[in-house]
């Protein structure tokens, strides 16, 4: 932990989900959105942090009983209290939602602590409650409240698969109103730089697309002329900064 940098971090919170895709895309990366997996609220913050892991297995009768939970070493109670501040706990809850990967009192605990948010392939329990907190949470849909001992957690921050995509530890990851996006550690300060480039050339090819003007040679940017036409756009706006 500890690669995300405030500097990429605000670039990233700039971006969407979509641009960080192609960029991904352009560098053989075809696997990074997490499928089936939405935020309970739309229109809150882009959601951007390191991944914090946590792993569930199927349960087995005999050593996951309701009374499992009062064990203070549970792994899902340690990985709610030893998830970094600013981070994301990121939940491998088997692409499964018939079992809560958590409920609101966990989550606003991992909000109180100063986490980031939480993604989970599962469910959560309680989700109307975790939808109206200040924070940023997403998940396949609501699991039945009762139905907590149908998968068992196992493991944390370890490397899991979470809605098909493979998440390690320190991944970064950026959610917003379309789902989330997981960006491998070593490549985040570079993929910031050139999704808040891109979209910057996106504002400039919707601009341009409002004033009437084709998108062939435009966008992609084919015609060399809208290249400098857009190096232009960009001194301008930021003299305006």
């Amino acid at each position: 932990m500890g690669k995300l940098s405030s500097t990429t971090k605000i670039k990233l919170q700039k971006v969407s989900t979509a641009t960080i895709a192609t960029c991904l895309f352009k560098r053989g990366l075809k696997n990074q959105f997490i499928q089936k997996v939405r935020p309970l609220k739309l229109g809150k913050p882009t959601m951007v942090g390191e991944a914090f892991t946590l792993r569930y297995i199927p349960a087995r009768e005999d050593l996951n009983p309701i009374t499992a939970f009062r064990d203070p070493k549970h792994p899902q109670r340690v990985a709610v209290e030893e998830c970094p501040v600013g981070a994301i706990l990121v939940i491998d809850s088997r692409n499964n939602a018939r079992a809560a990967s958590a409920g609101s009192i966990l989550v606003t605990r991992l909000m109180v602590r100063g986490c980031a948010g939480i993604v989970t392939d599962g469910g959560f329990r309680d989700s109307a409650e975790i939808a109206a907190l200040s924070f940023s949470s997403y998940h396949q849909q609501p699991s039945a409240p009762t139905n907590l001992t149908l998968h068992q957690a196992i493991d944390i921050n370890v490397p899991i698969g979470c809605g098909d995509v493979a998440v390690f530890p320190g991944d970064v990851l950026v959610g917003d109103d379309d789902g989330v996006m997981v960006i491998p550690a070593e490549i985040v300060d570079e993929v910031a730089d050139e999704c808040l480039e891109m979209t910057l050339f996106e504002d400039f090819v919707l601009e341009k697309v409002n004033e009437g003007q084709t998108i062939i040679g435009l966008y992609p940017p084919t015609n060399a002329t809208n290249l400098v036409e857009f190096e232009n756009w960009k001194n301008k706006k930021e003299k305006e900064l």
